[in-house]
């Protein structure tokens, strides 16, 4: 079981004895205006569901998906959310040497830890932003026979453009590399910037629905790859991965093509806002700087005599859950990470980080 992550609400409120739904959170990296109108009401009609299997492979859930983002269904795998495929990677690739470009999500290593792959980290600097220098990834790849790149990364927020990503992914054809896009959709014009339907025969993309559709609780993600790859992942599928409420969900979102797009155009439009204006009020403290993000949240650096876990406790008091960055590999205990929320719920948190 692995700990650590965001969003733990529940510890927290056992912690302080109060309900979870008490507690304000801005560890989870999930969309603040969601789940998009109309997607509770559409699965409480269709709670009969549960009384019989789901369909076994997911395959209708995949079509809609291929239908929604014009990709080959026989290039797509749904799963019980993009963490089954993380954990299967090493496995259905036979990994023997992995690199994973950090600082970034702990299940790249974890995965590989579990299968033993054995596995090294080429971490972007602070001083850059937290950009990764794509031809020195592409120098120190040598040897490796599967890369992870979460893009737009987390923790930082920082996008790669595409067009670096597929000449990485053209220069080591013999390497794997696995691109996670769980965050692309709040990333203005973000499909332009998706390797998915790229044609690159190394390349496994990632997808959330988790993230932007807030939906964290359904567990749905899914895998697009070449169909020789998605053969070598069949193998290690479960049937009934994929419950009968995520199923539905899925058919319902991408079917609503004219309503789902307007979601997500309007969270990337209040999220740009909101990320100016979080940006502007805390410009001149000292005891906090954050780096620029084109996601739903945003990596800040402490100042002076003020750590991770001590501003994580603080905050705690006040029924506040921010992510401490201390255990990201390539950060320390300098670094927290914020996901914003509605725009009182961000003023309140700017009022108190201002007192840093």
């Amino acid at each position: 079981m692995i700990n650590g992550h965001g969003g733990n609400i529940y510890d927290m409120a056992q912690q302080l004895g109060c309900a979870p739904s008490e507690i304000t959170d801005m560890s989870s990296n999930v969309n603040p205006l969601g789940p998009p109108p109309g997607l509770a009401a559409f699965l409480k009609e269709n709670m009969n569901a549960i009384a019989a299997l789901p369909e076994v492979d997911a395959k209708n859930a995949a079509y809609a998906f291929a239908g929604r983002y014009g990709v080959d269904p026989h290039l797509i795998l749904a799963g019980n959310g993009t963490t089954q495929f993380i954990y299967t990677i090493p496995l259905a690739l036979e990994s023997k040497r992995a690199c994973i470009l950090g600082p970034t999500y702990s299940d790249y290593a974890d995965a590989c830890a579990m299968h033993n792959v054995s596995h090294e980290f080429l971490i972007a600097e602070e001083s850059f932003g937290f950009k990764a220098d794509i031809s020195q990834v592409q120098k120190n790849t040598e040897g490796s026979d599967t890369v992870f790149i979460c893009n737009p990364n987390n923790p930082t927020g920082v996008l790669t453009p595409a067009d670096e990503l597929e000449w990485l992914c053209k220069s080591r054809p013999k390497t794997y590399f696995i691109i996670d896009e769980s965050y692309l959709p709040f990333v203005k014009s973000g499909d332009e910037q998706s390797m998915m339907g790229r044609g690159l025969p190394n390349v496994i993309v990632l997808n959330s629905m988790s993230k932007i559709f807030r939906v964290p609780g359904l567990r749905i993600g899914f895998l697009v790859s070449p169909e020789n790859i998605i053969e070598r992942f069949m193998r290690y599928v479960l049937p009934w991965s994929v419950n009968s409420l995520a199923q539905a969900a899925v058919s319902y979102l991408m079917e609503q093509k004219t309503e789902t797009d307007a979601f997500i155009e309007n969270t990337r439009v209040f999220l740009e806002a909101e990320r100016n204006r979080f940006e502007e009020m805390l410009m001149n403290a000292s005891g906090i700087r954050l780096f620029p993000s084109t996601t739903s949240f945003m990596l800040a650096r402490l100042f002076g005599n003020h750590t991770a876990q001590e501003v994580f406790s603080d905050l705690s008091h006040d029924r506040i859950l921010i992510r401490n960055c201390s255990n990201f590999r390539g950060l320390s205990e300098r670094f927290i990470r914020i996901s914003l929320k509605t725009r009182d719920v961000n003023d309140v948190l700017a009022e108190k980080l201002l007192r840093l």
